[in-house]
This record gives C-alpha cells, structure tokens and sequence, in this order.
C-alpha cells in the first residue's frame, strides 16, 4: 500500500525477503529506500520447503516495514510469493493483505502490504508452528 503522506510503497516482509536472507538482495536489495524492524498480528509457520507462511491471528510475527519508491516492485513479489490478484484465493500460494505493522515499541507505524498463506496450505505443505515470532534460514 502507498502510504498517502510519503508516497511510498510499503511491504511487510518475514522470510526470505527479509534484510539477509536468500531473496532480499534480488527483490528487494536496490530498491528499498527505509528499512525498518517491525511486527504484526499472526501466526507463523515454518515449511520444510525451507521458507515461512503466515496466517490470520493474535501472536506478534517479527520482520521488517521496507519501504519502496518504485511501485513495480510490488509486481515483481506477487510473482515470487505466486500470488495473483485475477485467480481466486484458493488457486494463490499466497495472497497480499493490507495489516497494520507496529515497530517493537508497540506504536503503530500504519499499514502496509503483507503476504499470507491459508492454514489449509499451510497444513498441505507440513508447517510447523514458529512460535516465536521469528523466521531465519541461517
């Protein structure tokens, strides 16, 4: 989503396009222009597919707001997440969701957008539940 008061497109990231991990550099690495620790209501798995997967939920899932000047990039992680806005839900590994994101002092930074998996998915692909909040290939 675009914030309205800077113009930037922002994307709320817990897995491999997080600062460091395997997709960050490619996706994301020349075109963030803030970076920002951050979290959000969910749940997080882990897949043995060696990536992560949020559903709807209450727990704190931790990653980063990364903000963008350019928005193809958002195309661009539709098709890394497999995530079409034409096909139904069902038929998309992931969909994009607006959430509020809150930084780790609790206030909230606004919305922006966040990819998330349905539980049936979730429980195909043999999630484990990360009940910590934080994902990390390394």
């Amino acid at each position: 989503m675009f914030q309205k008061n800077t113009g930037l497109l922002r994307v709320f990231v817990y897995g491999t396009l997080k600062p460091g991990e395997a997709n960050y550099e490619f996706y994301c690495g020349s075109e963030v222009v803030e970076t920002k620790k951050a979290w959000t209501r969910g749940e997080l798995y882990s897949l043995p597919q060696g990536y992560p997967a949020m559903t709807t939920g209450n727990d704190k899932v931790y990653g980063y707001l990364l903000s963008f000047n350019n928005p193809d990039v958002l195309s661009s992680l539709d098709e890394l997440e497999d995530y079409n806005p034409q096909r139904p839900d069902k038929e998309n590994l992931y969909n994009r969701t607006e959430v509020e994101i809150f930084d780790l002092e609790n206030n909230s930074l606004g919305v922006a957008w966040a990819y998330f998996m349905n539980f049936m998915m979730i429980f195909q692909l043999k999630g484990t539940p990360q009940t910590d909040g934080w994902w990390s290939w390394n």
